[in-house]
């Protein structure tokens, strides 16, 4: 049994005597006592079953808390980007917890302030959950004692969303309840032909002149790329030249969101459209503003960010970077699409309505769609498949 006591300080000191076990005596200092005996309680379970967890013994690198849990993962563990912004928005959101008091209960009231207290949306709660659910995960397979159970897993299905009780403590607030709200827009034929006019040029209706569209055929054929691969915008204008394959039809993404690589096949409509941007580029287009293949990129918005930031003395961070290239992107099409008389399209919805078309226009099976579109989870697959009701319709007697 480990041996305790309470410091003037305030805190408590155990110590634990493992000859055979551990080279020398373990002193260890928490801030209560019930998470002391939490914490000791796991650690003693281990060491009777002839486990130690490497951190305990060096005694270094310890993971204490929540923070220390989220910086180790960052540091050890290759973790996909959307994770990566998500766990250091935690770090600033999420307040301090020793792991040893995390358990369902904390889960719970978690969910509970995310959604009476900051007011997020179902999604944005999802998104934390299930980031910081992957890293306890890590924790746990670790073998510290700190964690042995990954309570988030525990979390009841729709969790996120808000319930009678949470809606009334919402509106006592004055302030209305987030919906869990799936989009599910898809652009008609007739605005998908007005975006197309106005990016060739056409004069918007109720201008006096057409768009200025720097790198304008780049933009023309990031259109048609995400329409027709169902690609996120960010794996599209990161490709470099030499993951566009014509001869197989393929766009080989290296790093997706999701963490892993992909091969995308590429339709005719998609290959007809990348042969008109390569002679756009090689043909020495005015308006790809002397852009070129010979740096490898397979469009020119990354250098040509990157190239902004030097000028402006600022770090060249790989994040700050693209997501400054993402909102130039979104604004661009958002403006696009408001002057095509889509206000309400948003460039991921192309994504929605390219994996609707390989469930309308194929017979491919929901496995072979889910490999093009790199989604892990059938439910949010099926949530992009929308498919237009007059369709189904016609397929019927």
């Amino acid at each position: 049994m480990a041996n305790k006591r309470l410091r003037p300080s305030g805190t408590w000191e155990y110590t634990i005597k493992r000859a055979k076990l551990l080279p020398k005596p373990l002193s260890l200092t928490f801030q209560t006592e019930e998470e002391g005996d939490a914490y000791v309680a796991r650690l003693e379970q281990l060491l009777d079953a002839g486990i130690v967890p490497q951190d305990v013994v060096e005694q270094r690198d310890g993971i204490a808390t929540t923070s220390d849990a989220i910086r180790a993962y960052l540091r050890r563990v290759s973790v996909p980007d959307s994770d990566v912004q998500v766990l250091n928005a935690l770090l600033g959101r999420l307040k301090e917890k020793a792991l040893t008091a995390i358990d369902y209960a904390w889960a719970e009231r978690w969910v509970a302030g995310m959604k009476r207290q900051d007011h997020l949306s179902p999604s944005t709660i999802r998104h934390y959950v299930g980031a910081l659910a992957r890293c306890f995960d890590w924790v746990v397979r670790s073998g510290t004692p700190m964690l042995a159970v990954n309570p988030l897993r525990l979390l009841p299905k729709r969790y996120a969303t808000y319930t009678g009780e949470d809606r009334i403590a919402v509106e006592a607030q004055d302030v209305e309840a987030r919906e869990d709200v799936h989009r599910d827009r898809r652009p008609d034929v007739a605005e998908e032909a007005e975006i197309r006019r106005i990016m060739a040029g056409g004069k918007p209706t109720g201008r006096e002149r057409a768009f200025e569209l720097p790198y304008r055929p780049a933009l023309v054929f990031l259109f048609e790329l995400a329409i027709e691969s169902a690609m996120r915008m960010r794996e599209m204008y990161t490709l470099d030249v030499d993951q566009f394959d014509v001869g197989r039809r393929t766009a080989g993404l290296e790093r997706t969101k999701n963490g892993s690589k992909r091969s995308v096949p590429l339709t005719s409509v998609a290959v007809a459209a990348y042969e008109r941007y390569v002679d756009a580029v090689t043909g020495l287009d005015p308006e790809m503003h002397g852009f070129s293949f010979d740096c490898g990129r397979l469009f020119p918005w990354v250098d040509d960010m990157e190239a902004s930031m030097r000028a402006e003395n600022m770090p060249l961070l790989r994040q700050k970077v693209l997501a400054r290239v993402t909102s130039r992107l979104s604004g661009q099409f958002g403006r696009i699409f408001s002057a095509a008389g889509c206000s309400d399209l948003v460039f991921h919805d192309l994504r929605h309505e390219a994996t609707s078309r390989f469930f309308e226009r194929t017979t491919l099976s929901d496995i072979q769609i889910a490999k093009i579109t790199g989604h892990t989870d059938p439910k949010v697959l099926m949530r992009y498949a929308n498919l237009r009701g007059s369709d189904l319709a016609a397929r019927l007697w």
